[in-house]
Parts: C-alpha cells; sequence; structure tokens
C-alpha cells in the first residue's frame, strides 16, 4: 500500500500510539475516484476520556510536528466518533461501541487497507 501523505501520517499515528489507542487501520482512498480524501486513519478508544486523549495527542504532535492543524473537527461534544479533517488525511477516533456500528472500512471496501501495530 502507498501511503499517500507520510510526512502528516507520522505524527497522527505516533499520537494515537502515544495514549494507546487501538485498532489503528489506514486506508489509502487514493485510488477511488471521487473519494474525500486520500487516506483516513481509523482508530478506537476504550472510553470518552480515552477518545478526547486521542484526539488531543493527535492534534499536539501534528502541530508539532507538521505546525497544522486541523482543517475541520467534529464529534468532540459527544466524543463517540471525533473526526480529524486535515484535508488530505481524515482521522476517525471512535468510542469501541460505535467503530462497529458505522463500519467504515465496509463502507469504503475498496480501499487499501494497513494495519498497525497499538
Amino acid at each position: 500500500m502507498e501511503i499517500v501523505d507520510e510526512q502528516l501520517l507520522a505524527p497522527i499515528l505516533e499520537g494515537i500510539q502515544k495514549v494507546k489507542g487501538k485498532n489503528i487501520v489506514v486506508l489509502d482512498l487514493s485510488e477511488i475516484p471521487q473519494s474525500v480524501a486520500k487516506n483516513f486513519v481509523i482508530c478506537t478508544g476504550d472510553s470518552h476520556v480515552q477518545v478526547s486523549a486521542i484526539t488531543d495527542a493527535i492534534e499536539e504532535e501534528v502541530e508539532k510536528k507538521e505546525g497544522e492543524a486541523p482543517w475541520h473537527k467534529e464529534g468532540l461534544q459527544n466524543r463517540q466518533w471525533v473526526i480529524l479533517d486535515y484535508i488530505d488525511v481524515v482521522v476517525h477516533i471512535f468510542h469501541k461501541d460505535w467503530r462497529d456500528f458505522y463500519n467504515l472500512e465496509g463502507l469504503w471496501g475498496d480501499a487499501k487497507f494497513q494495519h498497525i501495530e497499538d
């Protein structure tokens, strides 16, 4: 699998791993016509507190290493599914109870998947 934006992806993954995010998957959407981004990063937190911690750690790592902030954020209030949109890379941080329900991996089944070690 080709990682489209490895420079941005590295600090995102570091942030997730720093606070023990689980079940990390990178989807390469670059070859899917009219996809909304080049990559999705999907991970899971065991609690609302961990979802917040993962969100904060990603933002801190990306800001520190790349000097970028998300273009858009959603889901910070309920912390069931937080989205950090960095344009080419969109990060989806799910509470464990919601990831299976939304099944993004199934919806984007045409994408190439790369599982990342927790």
